[in-house]
């Protein structure tokens, strides 16, 4: 019985939310789909952004800590 609740409130929240496509059937395509590939396209190019400004500043502090201890041992 609580199974059963659950599930139909699950199903009555999901029909609340907000779908990032197009719920109107004569759009076909990719065009249905445009929100959820800006949104698929706006993440790849924050994550591709991310991933040099971290490998840039890795190389950077690489490369000055080894100078560092290089210039300091000796």
């Amino acid at each position: 019985m609580n199974i059963s609740k659950f599930i139909s409130e699950v199903t009555g929240e999901l029909k609340k939310a907000s779908w990032p496509w197009e719920s109107d059937p004569k759009i076909k395509g990719l065009k249905k789909y445009k929100e959820l590939v800006d949104s698929t396209v706006v993440v790849l190019i924050a994550m591709v952004l991310l991933a040099g400004f971290v490998n840039f500043w890795d190389l950077f502090l690489t490369k000055a800590l080894s100078f560092l201890t290089t210039f300091f041992a000796s």
